[in-house]
């Protein structure tokens, strides 16, 4: 196999993360390993550098509240190859994530050689999904991704599976503020607020940034507007 040169591992573990990233550079052929510990530092990592090839996200990190956000990394990010390495085997969370358009779901619970092979099929350009569900679910792995599990959140609740950096984002974009201005009130880069606002698009199942505003200022509780700066 040709060796691969940068992986991103987002996890709040670090003991995890080491173990995980010797796999890749052992087995895999990674030569560099980039580590965050929550959804928005892998966010901004990704937005940091573009030599980044897989990115493996976990589920129960500070900033992932749903599988939404790895759709909008996938949408800013088409050539990444992106799954979830995750602890949860529950049927719903794996579905949610393929629905979001994940190329594999590895659960944690695998041996360092099925972990490692599990890796090498999402590399291939396959798409993994654990043996306890593939055999059990009618979904099917060509299709595009649905969204039926967004589709069928009503829109009250799509605030709730918004990040607090997302919240954020919204706010100052129903308060008017450019993508440039956002960037530099919440010292983010602006690939990182335009993954913001892929996620935010998802989330609220809209089409542009008036359609987001409209909507952010229907659902947040605003109470009072962020001082430009």
């Amino acid at each position: 196999m040709d060796a691969f040169r940068v992986a991103l591992i987002a996890d709040d573990d670090e003991f995890f993360r080491i173990a995980l990233a010797a796999i890749l550079e052992n087995q895999l052929g990674f030569t560099d390993v980039v580590e965050a510990g929550s959804l928005d530092e892998a966010i901004e990592r990704l937005a940091d550098r573009d030599d980044i090839s897989l990115a493996l996200f976990d589920l129960a990190m500070p900033g992932m509240e749903s599988a939404v956000s790895l759709g909008a990394v996938r949408d800013v990010h088409p050539d990444l190859k992106l799954a979830v390495v995750s602890a949860s085997s529950r049927r719903t969370d794996i579905l949610a994530a393929l629905a979001a358009g994940i190329h594999g779901y590895v659960p944690k619970g695998l041996g360092a050689t099925e972990l490692a092979a599990a890796l090498r099929v999402i590399l291939t350009g396959a798409i993994y999904v654990p043996p306890s569900i593939a055999g059990r679910t009618p979904y099917t792995i060509e299709q595009e991704p649905t969204g039926k599990v967004r589709e069928e959140q009503s829109s009250h609740r799509a605030i709730e599976f918004l990040t607090p950096r997302q919240r954020e984002v919204l706010l100052l974009l129903v308060q008017g503020f450019s993508n440039k201005e956002i960037a530099r009130k919440l010292r983010l880069g602006e690939g990182t607020v335009k993954i913001h606002m892929a996620a935010l698009f998802r989330s609220l199942r809209v089409r542009n940034r008036q359609e987001a505003a409209a909507a952010g200022a229907r659902l947040l509780p605003i109470g009072g507007e962020v001082a430009r700066g």
